[in-house]
């Protein structure tokens, strides 16, 4: 854990952090001091090949909410060749950081790789464990995916209360099964419960400089939230799936890919200023990545593990 540092400084840091996500879930209080770090390597599997990405939709989400995240996951193995010269960086780009992670757990051995791709997307929009639901009831639905070669992604609506959810962690990532183990992340939608928490730099944080927020690029504060932690979770379970892969600290509360870097989005960043990033000359968005169908979205910081540092896109 990092030194003590002044109230004001832990609460912006309380605040602007994405939240990561472990097997156990980021504890907001958590704390990034020094980013001159170095990451353990301990050993563990890394996903390797190719990995469908599922999304099980748990409630009431529109098409077009939907589509902001399908969107973002087909971003991920967009070629460069399908985006022209204007449009970047891109979502891949930023995904191409974790691939220094793969080389470096290789070492001596050619490396391995992961490709992500669109799966399945699952609809439950009858909430049919109900609209309060705790951490195991999150694994039961992320069961309802492919058990093999997958990550599969429980999406919760607004009005869906998870345990932990806002109080400390806005998702979490893990593994489950004995013979053959999958990965699965929760992320929940926090635009009425708690969008100064889980969906910061589109809404006021509760603590620190009351910058005015900046305008999502989907224009939805709460679907633009959760690509940020979406991402976040995605680059975390790539490189430490099962608990015993890239990270520093306590495994039961780690830093790890994403969560090393909190709210660092572009060059310059401070707590309560998320960098300066790229904004859209029509909507006046805040942006820092390219997408498929014209998607525009904002990522955060990924740690490169070969400069010990945080890289942003811009």
């Amino acid at each position: 854990m990092a030194s003590f540092v002044s109230t004001l400084f832990f609460q912006v840091l309380l605040m602007v952090s994405v939240l990561h996500l472990s097997n156990a879930g980021r504890r907001l209080t958590e704390l990034v001091e020094d980013q001159s770090m170095t990451f353990q390597y301990h050993k563990g599997t890394l996903l390797s090949g190719k990995i469908s990405v599922n999304l099980i939709w748990y409630g009431n989400f529109k098409p077009t909410q939907r589509a902001i995240i399908s969107d973002f996951v087909s971003s991920l193995s967009s070629s460069p060749a399908s985006l022209n010269t204007q449009s970047q960086p891109s979502v891949l780009t930023w995904w191409k950081t974790t691939d220094k992670y793969y080389s470096l757990s290789s070492k001596n051995k050619k490396p391995s790789s992961l490709s992500l791709q669109m799966g399945k997307q699952i609809l439950d929009e009858n909430y049919s464990l109900g609209k309060s639901l705790s951490r195991n009831q999150i694994v039961q639905l992320a069961a309802g995916g492919d058990h093999e070669n997958a990550i599969n992604v429980v999406l919760t609506a607004a009005d869906v209360t998870v345990e932990s959810f806002c109080m400390d962690s806005c998702g979490t990532h893990g593994s489950q099964g004995k013979k053959s183990k999958f990965a699965y992340i929760w992320v929940g939608n926090s635009e009425t419960q708690c969008p100064g928490q889980c969906a910061w730099p589109f809404h006021q944080p509760i603590y620190g400089p009351q910058n005015p927020p900046l305008i999502a690029p989907n224009n939805d504060v709460g679907m633009d939230g959760m690509v940020i932690n979406l991402a976040s979770l995605l680059a975390a379970t790539a490189t430490n799936p099962f608990g015993n892969g890239f990270y520093q600290g306590p495994a039961d509360a780690p830093l790890e890919a994403a969560s090393a870097c909190p709210g660092i989005y572009g060059k310059g960043a401070y707590p309560g200023y998320a960098g300066d990033l790229l904004v859209d000359s029509t909507t006046g968005a805040s942006f820092n990545a390219h997408g498929a169908n014209g998607r525009k979205y904002l990522l955060p910081a990924l740690f490169d593990p070969t400069t010990s540092s945080c890289s942003a896109l811009v």
